[in-house]
């Protein structure tokens, strides 16, 4: 019998939860699907997962298939708000995009009781085994959650879960500074201190950290255009030299960090017209093979080549609405 049927046998009786109450565990689930630090945890219980609903994702998103970006464009480069765009330097990408951006109006800071409704689409899908490709696993979730949501709020420093009302002051106090505004973001989102979470690299910890802050909504106009001027002093900072598809099969420009010891990079993706957070994705870097196993299920060998994507985020939607289930 192979994996996937005893997975789906093994939660066959499991019933689904709704989707707003798995939503309040995306992030960490999407950011547990990355190498590194959570990531090795997660895939050490793999299966184990599967008796939950998002075992579909949290299986998938240790393995990989090429699900496709876009072609390469013209020679002239993706049209923007601020004109013709060349992909050729994340520095040149990035603060295009903070100088558009500081010229759109803020809103105003959303209130305690209303709610952020986001909607995401999310893909990803087992790898090639002895050639076999099997298909991709889709999950399109619509999400409501306080703007104030200090009930969930995790303590202590290994959790990455910040309410959204934390993260848009945290954003907006942040300072213009590239240096001390990546300090203070990696504060705010710490690494680890443990042999079982051990502590990431000055650079990996600052990307990890920052696309956190840049995922998060609302976000300030001006604040996210600070964000991506620090992105762009981090070691290790790359732009792909073409759009690539984010999991809702638009165009996005990605920039791209290789994860310390990995064969994987982390990538974040922003809409070329308005400079937008559009999602994130995380894709194999070079060619590489990985042995599974838990003890109970036969030992196997998949096998990855770079460019596979290993799971794609894309945030379709996003608004502060009065209530919860209200859609804009």
């Amino acid at each position: 019998m192979d994996e996937m049927t005893q997975l789906r046998e093994l939660r066959a009786d499991v019933p689904v939860p709704d989707r707003s109450t798995l939503a309040p565990g995306r992030q960490r689930l999407t950011e547990a699907a990355a190498p590194g630090r959570r990531a090795r945890r997660l895939r050490a219980d793999w299966r184990l997962a599967a008796l939950g609903a998002a075992a579909a994702i949290t299986v998938a998103a240790v393995l990989g298939t090429q699900l496709g970006d876009a072609a390469a464009p013209s020679r002239s480069g993706p049209a923007s708000t601020t004109g013709t765009l060349r992909l050729d330097s994340p520095a040149e990408v990035l603060n295009r995009a903070a100088d558009a951006l500081e010229k759109q109006p803020a809103g105003p800071e959303p209130r305690d009781d209303q709610w952020i409704y986001t909607s995401t689409a999310q893909r990803a899908s087992q790898g090639d085994q002895n050639g076999a490709s099997l298909g991709p696993v889709t999950y399109d979730p619509d999400s409501w959650v306080p703007y104030d949501n200090s009930a969930a709020a995790e303590k202590g420093k290994d959790s990455d879960y910040r309410t959204a009302r934390q993260v848009y002051r945290a954003a907006n106090a942040l300072p213009d500074d590239p240096a001390r505004l990546l300090a203070e973001i990696r504060s705010f989102y710490p690494t680890g201190n443990t042999a079982e979470d051990p502590p990431e690299r000055e650079a990996q910890h600052s990307f990890r950290a920052i696309g956190l802050m840049a995922e998060a909504y609302p976000v300030a106009p001006a604040a996210l255009a600070r964000i991506y001027r620090a992105m762009a002093t981090i070691p290790g900072v790359r732009v792909t030299g073409h759009l690539v598809k984010d999991a809702a099969g638009r165009e996005a420009i990605a920039i791209t960090r290789k994860e310390d010891g990995s064969h994987e990079q982390r990538e974040i993706l922003i809409d070329p017209h308005d400079f937008g957070y559009a999602g994130q994705r995380f894709v194999v870097a070079e060619d590489f093979a990985q042995t599974l196993s838990d003890g109970k299920v036969e030992r196997q060998t998949f096998r990855f080549e770079a460019g596979q994507i290993l799971t794609s985020e894309a945030r379709t939607e996003a608004a502060v609405v009065d209530a919860k289930g209200e859609k804009p």
